[in-house]
Formats: C-alpha cells, sequence, structure tokens
C-alpha cells in the first residue's frame, strides 16, 4: 500500500483555501481537503513581526505526490513562499487509507 501524507497549507482566504482545495481533489493530487478557519498566524515576514488571519488546508494524499502537489499548490496561490509541509500518517483507519489511494491512483 502507498504511503499516505498529510500537507498542510495556509492560505490568504476561504476563497483561495477552496480554490486549491477544489483543484486538488479534481485533479485527483489529493483525496480530501479540509479548510479550517479562521487560525491566527504569528511570523516574521521581511524582518517584521505579522499577525495574520488565515485559513488552514489539511489535504490528504500520497507521498509520492508530493512533488506534484507543491507545485500545483505554488501556481495557485497568492503567497511568495506559501506554506507547504507534510507530515506522514504512520496510523490510520486501513479503509480510510485505502480510499485516500484509491481517490489518488490516477497519477502515478
Amino acid at each position: 500500500m502507498a504511503k499516505a501524507i498529510v500537507i498542510f497549507v495556509t492560505a490568504s482566504s476561504t476563497d483561495e483555501a477552496r480554490k486549491i482545495g477544489q483543484t486538488l481533489v479534481e485533479e485527483g493530487r489529493v483525496a480530501c481537503c479540509n479548510i479550517v478557519q479562521p487560525v491566527e498566524s504569528i511570523f516574521k515576514w521581511e524582518g517584521k513581526l505579522q499577525v495574520e488571519r488565515e485559513v488552514l488546508m489539511i489535504c490528504k494524499t500520497r507521498e509520492d505526490l508530493f512533488d506534484t502537489v507543491e507545485k500545483r499548490i505554488k501556481q495557485l496561490h497568492s503567497y511568495q513562499v506559501p506554506e507547504i509541509i507534510a507530515v506522514p500518517i504512520t496510523q490510520g483507519s486501513k479503509g480510510y487509507l485505502d480510499w485516500v489511494t484509491k481517490e489518488t491512483e490516477t497519477l502515478q
């Protein structure tokens, strides 16, 4: 069975997150994308402390698809340097993980 991962992405708005999430699911790059809002992000950008409201995307896909997912997110995202980080899924329901694999198997 393919290894599954969760990819976290922050976006500037619900509309942007929906556009990215829907595109990734429609293209078979991810099986599912949850949108959590709002989240408050605290970070430094260009040397200045920023406190921003953002939207968090939680995307489930296969580990071998990370590069293609990252490339597509960068094409669709408004940020110069979007957060795109992956975490391995070490345990999970076999049925759910099989579904993630099935939904993304059209991309090799």
